[in-house]
C-alpha cells in the first residue's frame, strides 16, 4: 500500500506500484537530424548532442514547485493566524485538516503530479496551522519562531547530511524508516482508540511528561529520516527521466514531512514550557 509520502513508494517498487514505473532507466536522448555515429562494431551509438523530444525532470524543477508549495502553505497559515478571528479559525481547523487527509490520500494512491492538488493541499493545511499556531503562541509566546527555527534547521541538516553522503539511502535504511513510522502511527492510533474508552492519555504519549518527550523525539528522528528518503526520491526520479510535472508529487511528499516535522517541533517545545 502507497503512502502520502512519495519515499514510502520505493519499498513498493518490486510489487509494480514505483511511481517510476515506464520511465525507462533515465533521460535517453534521440536523434533529430545529427549524423549518426558507429562504435568500432559497427553499431550505431547515440549522440551526446541530438536534440530530444521529451523533456525531463530536473532538480531545478524540484525545488521551484517545493518552494512555491510551502509558499503557499505559509501564506494560508499567516492569513488564517493574522485575518480570521480565532473562533473562525479554530472552527475551520478540523474541516480543513479531514479535506487535506483525504486529499492527501488520493494524491498518494493515485500518484497524482499537478499543481492544483499540492497546492490545494497546502492551502488546507495552512488553514489548520495558522489556527493551531495561534493557539500555541498565545499560551506560550514566542514557541511558533523557536518551532519553525528548528524545523528549518533539522531540514537543512538533513539535506546536508544526503548531499555529503554522511547516510546514505539504503533499501535496508528505507525499511528501517518505514517499519519505525509504521510502529509509531500504530502506537499513536491505540492510544486514541483506548482514550475513547478511559480518561485522559492511556499511554502517556502526548501528556507532556517524561514518555511524551521521549516520544515526541521518536517522531522527529522518524520525520528527519523521512526527509532523507524524500530527498532520495527525488534523486531516483530524475535519473529515471521522470516528467517534470512529477515534481509537484515529490513537492508534495517534502510537504507532508515538513509539516509533520513543524507539529511535533511545536508539541515538544510546549511540553518544556509546562
Amino acid at each position: 500500500m502507497p503512502s502520502s509520502n512519495p519515499a514510502f513508494s520505493r519499498g513498493f517498487a518490486a510489487a509494480g506500484n514505483s511511481p517510476y514505473a515506464g520511465w525507462g532507466a533515465g533521460p535517453q536522448p534521440t536523434t533529430g537530424g545529427a549524423p549518426t555515429q558507429y562504435d568500432p562494431y559497427g553499431k550505431p551509438v547515440q549522440s551526446p548532442y541530438a536534440a530530444t523530444d521529451r523533456a525531463y525532470m530536473t532538480m531545478d524543477d524540484v525545488v521551484t514547485k517545493t518552494g512555491i508549495s510551502f509558499l503557499v502553505t505559509v501564506l494560508s497559515a499567516a492569513a488564517t493566524w493574522a485575518l480570521l478571528p480565532q473562533g473562525l479559525a479554530w472552527g475551520l481547523a478540523l474541516p480543513s485538516v479531514l479535506v487535506a487527509f483525504v486529499l492527501g490520500m488520493v494524491i498518494s494512491f493515485k500518484q497524482i503530479a499537478n499543481p492544483a492538488a499540492t497546492l490545494a493541499y497546502g492551502i488546507l493545511y495552512g488553514v489548520a496551522l495558522g489556527a493551531i499556531s495561534e493557539a500555541f503562541n498565545d499560551i506560550y509566546p514566542g514557541i511558533v519562531m523557536q518551532a519553525l527555527i528548528g524545523t528549518f534547521g533539522v531540514f537543512a541538516g538533513m539535506l546536508v547530511v544526503y548531499k555529503t553522503g554522511a547516510i546514505r539511502v539504503t533499501p535496508k535504511l528505507t525499511r528501517w524508516v518505514v517499519g519505525a513510522l509504521v510502529g509509531a502511527l500504530v502506537l499513536t492510533l491505540v492510544n486514541v482508540v483506548v482514550g475513547l474508552f478511559t480518561d485522559g492519555d492511556p499511554l502517556n504519549l502526548r501528556d507532556g511528561g517524561p514518555v511524551a518527550i521521549g516520544f515526541s523525539l521518536l517522531m522527529i528522528g522518524i520525520a528527519a529520516f523521512m526527509l532523507l528518503l524524500d530527498f532520495d526520491a527525488a534523486d531516483e526520479a530524475i535519473r529515471r527521466g521522470a516528467p517534470p510535472k512529477f515534481a509537484w508529487y515529490i513537492a508534495f511528499g517534502l510537504l507532508v514531512t515538513v509539516v509533520w516535522l513543524y507539529m511535533e517541533i511545536l508539541r515538544l517545545l510546549s511540553y518544556f514550557r509546562e
